[in-house]
């Protein structure tokens, strides 16, 4: 099944807006998709790009590019993060605001998809620089977010302290708190239980299934993680106390393998300490390169975009690929292994616990109730395992695979919704 030729240039296949739109076209032809429709799916409503001046704790003044692409509001207000990054682009913008989109309708919840960014380092800047930034950014962009527009959450280099402050600076120009912009944010200023571990549990949840799917038994269940971070070391901890055997974590200053499993507890303890891997005796040093490349029954990207390429995918010796990171999988490495018959859990589903927990908490603002975390906990898995049953059942009847399906069953429903709502003119 090619999606796109072999042919394309490394820059192409990496080109995360490219990779996206070869799968969303080849769903939308399997789909026999109206070509109206099909133009208005394929390209975002609004981008939003950004220059503003900030003022740097040494008195020069640093001027900034930022982003907010919507990519889609058919089904409800757009919902993606916030990253800040100093290879940001809009292509990469494009693409996650798209895939947000997907993702939503996945799930079945009723959002649209959105993304953001700032083309910045934060890790040589202060958290008075950051502060500063992340308000004027925000004004820059405050009348096109909101609760029934644009809810924006944190992604990569931004958290629940990132979210305070975009949602204190919205709240200032409205002249009223308000708790439902964001998601993301800390319990105290209306986040939700739950919220920090939901896309490592709905990664967990994707493991799970597969299994069952698969009939795979998850006792000694082999795992390779390629990301440390909020996901991977959720997935990790999680997947641990259920069974799972962690045999190998990777991340960008080198991984960790002991067949034997790792004691996640420990290397979070670890990590916490000395800011690394690197160094814990749990387990052996390995580089991170070859160890996604090590034998196991699961392997888990769940850090950054294009870590499985046409480079590497023929050499990975999993049985199953989930997801946790946006675009992890270039579309070229598709079709690789698709012919070694490696089962895939497509982002647009396995890292969805994310934003299914950003619902909830979105929902919970708007009421000015809060549920119990294990009320959370149970509706996010029953989301998820359904959502799981809905794209396995759509590739067995279209004869497609995971990926394929779930942009299928996405583009469908946004689709009809659209049809639906009909066109304003």
């Amino acid at each position: 099944m090619a999606v796109l030729t072999p042919t394309v240039t490394l820059d192409q296949e990496i080109n995360p807006w490219e990779a996206q739109s070869a799968r969303f076209e080849f769903a939308a032809r399997k789909l026999n998709l109206d070509e109206g429709l099909w133009k208005v799916l394929s390209s975002p409503s609004r981008e939003v790009i950004v220059h503003f001046p900030v003022t740097m704790d040494d008195g020069r003044i640093e001027m900034f590019t930022g982003y907010r692409v919507q990519h889609s509001q058919a089904r409800g207000p757009a919902k993606g993060g916030i990253r800040y990054s100093p290879d940001c682009t809009l292509d990469e913008v494009r693409a996650l605001a798209s895939w947000m989109t997907w993702k939503c309708a996945v799930v079945n919840i009723p959002f649209g998809g959105a993304k953001g960014g700032v083309i910045c380092d934060p890790h040589k800047m202060s958290k008075g620089e950051l502060e500063r930034m992340t308000r004027r950014y925000t004004a820059e962009i405050i009348e096109f977010i909101g609760p029934e527009k644009d809810v924006p959450a944190p992604d990569v280099n931004t958290n629940e302290q990132t979210m305070a402050w975009i949602m204190d600076t919205y709240s200032m120009h409205m002249r009223q708190t308000v708790t439902s912009v964001v998601t993301g944010k800390p319990l105290t200023l209306g986040g939700s239980r739950g919220r920090t571990e939901a896309t490592g549990r709905g990664v967990m949840v994707a493991c799970d299934e597969s299994l069952r799917y698969l009939k795979i038994p998850i006792d000694g269940c082999r795992v390779i993680i390629q990301g440390f971070g909020n996901v991977g070391s959720n997935a990790a901890r999680l997947m641990m106390e259920h069974g799972y055997k962690i045999i190998g974590i990777a991340e960008k200053d080198g991984g960790l393998f002991n067949p034997n499993g790792i004691d996640v507890h420990q290397l979070v303890e670890y990590k916490y300490r000395n800011n690394t891997l690197l160094g814990f005796r749990g387990a052996e040093a390995m580089p991170s390169d070859e160890l996604i490349l090590s034998e196991c029954d699961i392997l888990i990207p769940a850090a950054m975009e294009n870590v499985i390429t046409s480079r590497n995918a023929d050499k990975l010796r999993c049985r199953i690929l989930v997801e946790g990171a946006n675009g992890p999988t270039t579309a070229v490495a598709d079709e690789i292994l698709a012919d070694k018959r490696i089962f895939v859990v497509p982002d647009i589903l396995a890292n969805s616990g994310g934003v299914t927990a950003s619902y909830f908490e979105w929902v919970q603002d708007r009421q000015g109730y809060f549920w119990k975390e294990a009320i959370i906990n149970e509706q996010l898995e029953t989301i998820l395992r359904d959502s799981f049953d809905d794209v396995v059942r759509y590739a067995e009847a279209h004869n497609v695979n995971n990926r394929i399906a779930a942009y299928m069953l996405a583009i469908d429903r946004v689709a009809h919704t659209i049809k639906q709502r009909g066109l304003y003119a």
